[in-house]
């Protein structure tokens, strides 16, 4: 690699991220086809914008044996991104990669297993998270993002953003679910995040920058999950259950 090519790359990798910004991604899948970018360019020594058919065989072959068919996706979409949007190029082998069809069932958890996972958790933030997330059937982002405004009392209702496809909706409230909130709030009393971060404690939760954080959550659920004996791990749910009062 030359220091003229090097630079060149890196010009390259920040309109990528640019065009990743401007288009409107989640910012999970802007992380992966960054990532993307830097991994294929450290395998080509940063020499990336005319790769063969056969250069990028040979890529996608090695990574296949050292990573799940997952990244292989989305190193491939990453890169058919760059080519689209940075170097306004077709893409070189269009048929080249066709990952297998997984159709996987998600765990469900039962009401007496939410009991238990609620009873377990003894830190009142993520106590309330988890059941939120479980009587209103949310995903793991959608619980964090949620805001103070989102709670639609009156309606009994709860406005989701930027969920799923960068859409919203809107979901039932169950009373007892609009009841744990509201007591919640009393204790934290933050103007903007319905869960904000519990860096400053109780008393600095008030003036939080930023919600929950996404690993202390997880780690926290895998805990009691172990602890409870339950083989569930994941934060989501496909059955929105509406829960008893804790």
């Amino acid at each position: 690699m030359t220091p003229s090519s090097g630079s060149h790359f890196k010009q390259n990798y920040q309109t990528h991220l640019k065009h990743l910004k401007l288009k409107g991604l989640q910012p999970k899948t802007i992380d992966a086809y960054a990532r993307a970018i830097r991994r294929v360019g450290e395998y080509f020594d940063e020499q990336i914008d005319a790769l063969t058919e056969a250069q990028l065989t040979d890529y996608f072959s090695d990574l296949l044996a050292s990573h799940s068919w997952s990244s292989v996706k989305l190193d491939l979409y990453g890169l058919k991104f760059y080519y689209t949007h940075v170097l306004h190029k077709p893409w070189a082998a269009p048929r080249l990669i066709k990952p297998p069809r997984v159709h996987r069932l998600p765990d469900i958890v039962t009401v007496d297993e939410a009991r238990q996972l609620f009873s377990a958790t003894r830190t009142l933030s993520y106590k309330v998270f988890f059941f939120t997330l479980y009587s209103l059937g949310l995903r793991l982002g959608e619980g964090l993002r949620l805001q103070v405004a989102d709670i639609d009392a009156e309606r009994q209702r709860v406005h989701i953003r930027d969920a799923k496809g960068n859409k919203d909706r809107l979901v039932p409230l169950p009373t007892a679910t609009l009841a744990l909130l509201r007591r919640f709030w009393q204790v934290h009393r933050h103007p903007v995040l319905l869960f904000p971060n519990r860096q400053g404690g109780l008393k600095g939760a008030h003036g939080a920058q930023s919600p929950l954080d996404r690993g202390g959550v997880q780690i926290a659920l895998r805990q009691v999950a172990y602890d409870c004996g339950l083989k569930k791990r994941s934060p989501h749910t496909a059955c929105a259950i509406a829960m008893p009062p804790i």
